[in-house]
């Protein structure tokens, strides 16, 4: 086999220690799940929760994978685009593992599988996202980016905000009362979609680090809103109280602050990379 169609090596046939680290540690939650099944460490219903922790990591794996893009530009870091691809086939892997202990949950019985994913709305939406990231996975690899062509394979592959949508409504909708952190994946999408509404040709100027500010302060501030819309609707809970609430600490750390300190970090990094990078330059001088 040649050294360049392995994981961990970029596409000069290098090995990538980012690659490598990444790839381990992509393995790592699946692993730990696995083990913690084995040693009985999942609670009264350990299948029930590995279903669970799979689906959760699936969700959260296409988040990552959103992610690198704009870390790329605000970091100045475009080695971050090689494993891109790799999270982006781990979250279908998850997803695949995900509905196949959902099947074993059933006893395998493809009947009942099938008529509960046509029947359970939450399902079907579920579902629908795992068939876009197989869509995705088997379209990742450099042989069907040529067959497609370039802009027609970034037009497909630009369907993952379709099933990043669709994996946050599933997330809501199987949590029950628990919409802690489906809150929290939703109020980062609206920052990852609002990212890619910008010019990121743009995001290299010194303005970059103030607009990643103003969109990490709106989308805490959205999250916030649409928490406390969430509770006054389904619970009847005064919208005001827990607005206030949601901006409040006394609580403990609400999904707003949540989204508005890890978008915040990004824009924080971005702010502070042209100071490491002149100082960077200013050590090799004197060097």
């Amino acid at each position: 086999m040649s050294r360049i169609k392995l994981p961990w090596y970029d596409y000069g046939g290098q090995f990538s220690p980012l690659k490598a680290l990444v790839l381990a540690a992509l393995f790592v939650p699946g692993l730990w799940t696995a083990t913690a099944f084995d040693l009985g460490l999942l609670g009264a219903r350990p299948l029930t929760e590995a279903i669970h922790q799979f689906g959760d990591w699936t969700i959260r794996l296409i988040f990552i994978a959103l992610a690198i893009s704009p870390a790329r530009v605000v970091l100045q870091w475009p080695q971050l685009l090689q494993v891109r691809r790799m999270v982006g086939v781990a979250a279908f892997a998850y997803g695949l593992t995900h509905l196949s202990l959902y099947f074993a949950d059933e006893a395998f019985d493809i009947a009942t599988v099938a008529s509960e994913i046509v029947l359970r709305i939450y399902l079907t939406i579920g579902f629908s996202a795992l068939l876009g990231l197989a869509v995705l996975a088997i379209t990742s690899t450099d042989g069907w980016q040529r067959r497609l062509g370039a802009r027609r394979w970034q037009r497909l592959h630009r369907i993952l905000y379709g099933i990043a949508f669709l994996a946050v409504i599933h997330y809501f909708m199987q949590s029950k009362l628990d919409e802690w952190e489906p809150t929290v994946m939703a109020g980062i999408y609206v920052w990852l979609m609002a990212c890619r509404l910008l010019d990121w040709r743009l995001g290299r100027s010194r303005r970059m680090a103030a607009r990643l500010a103003a969109l990490s302060l709106a989308a805490g501030a959205l999250t916030a809103l649409g928490e406390a819309a969430y509770f006054a609707i389904a619970m009847g809970a005064p919208f005001g109280l827990v607005l206030m609430a949601d901006f409040s600490l006394e609580t403990g750390l609400r999904p707003a602050w949540v989204v508005l300190v890890s978008t915040g970090a990004l824009a924080l990094l971005g702010a502070f990379r042209p100071l490491v990078a002149r100082l960077a330059k200013a050590r090799l001088r004197t060097a």
